[in-house]
């Protein structure tokens, strides 16, 4: 409790606090106004969206990738492989990323090898997807890893008995079993996806910007953190409507369950 008390709800305190005054120490409700530009609305659109994206991508790529490891009979060793590269310094996988991805990177001389022009991944929207798609992978494979193992073997050898593909015991039995893991992996995604801001920097330019990035202009380099930390406290509060909206949606399918049983 004292470890939440000053380390989470003080410092939440003091951004709320800040938010709430100007450089002269001033009570205003004028940086939530500066947040309602459409400057900054676009922003937050914009943010969410791209976070959208990383989750939807990371979904469609880890869930039944993590299937087919569980698969494996030696599946220990695969997920361990797998999850080597999150023991490695963000920062280093980021900037191995810009070699990877530049115009004389691996990717875009494997594009010319095929006689194709190359492709700009730097300074643009589709690197900075890559990367934090690549990133924030281990976060979605780890919760859905563990309730995978969980499932018992027999429904999954009886539905198999009574005809169902491969295809259709991952999508009609082991899905179904898995969304609360899978709940958690997209919450655990999309949440640090609208405030990650070091990819934004490194691999864009800042050329795409999110709500991180913009917090972290007003704090280091505008020196507004009072603005800052207003759009802190609206980042804070997309946050946990997300989450809250996440469990409603497991609490919904679980009620619906119980209905129809």
């Amino acid at each position: 409790m004292a470890w939440i008390i000053a380390f989470s709800i003080v410092p939440f305190l003091l951004i709320l606090i800040l938010s709430f005054f100007d450089g002269h120490g001033h009570f205003t409700f004028a940086n939530y106004v500066k947040v309602a530009d459409p400057l900054y609305l676009r922003l937050i659109l914009s943010s969410i969206l791209n976070a959208a994206i990383i989750t939807i991508a990371c979904s469609l790529l880890i869930i039944p990738l993590t299937y087919l490891i569980t698969l494996q009979k030696n599946r220990g060793l695969w997920l361990t492989l797998f999850l080597i590269p999150t023991w490695v310094n963000l920062l280093l996988k980021v900037y191995a990323f810009i070699g990877i991805l530049g115009t004389d990177g691996i990717v875009n001389q494997l594009i010319m090898s095929l006689g194709l022009n190359p492709v700009d991944f730097l300074f643009d929207i589709k690197g900075f997807i890559i990367v934090t798609v690549y990133i924030y992978m281990p976060f979605m494979m780890l919760p859905l890893y563990n309730s995978i193992i969980k499932i018992p073997t027999n429904a999954i050898k009886a539905a198999k008995d009574l005809g169902a593909s491969e295809f259709q015991v991952f999508y009609k039995v082991v899905l179904p079993l898995c969304k609360n893991a899978i709940a958690s992996g997209i919450t655990l995604v999309f949440i640090p996806s609208l405030s990650i801001f070091m990819i934004s920097r490194l691999i864009t330019g800042n050329k795409v910007m999110t709500l991180g990035t913009a917090i972290e202009q007003q704090f280091l380099v505008t020196g507004d953190w009072n603005l800052g930390s207003a759009i802190a406290i609206v980042l804070i509060v997309i946050m946990i409507l997300f989450n809250l909206l996440m469990q409603n949606a497991s609490k919904w399918q679980v009620r619906r369950r119980n209905e129809e049983e």
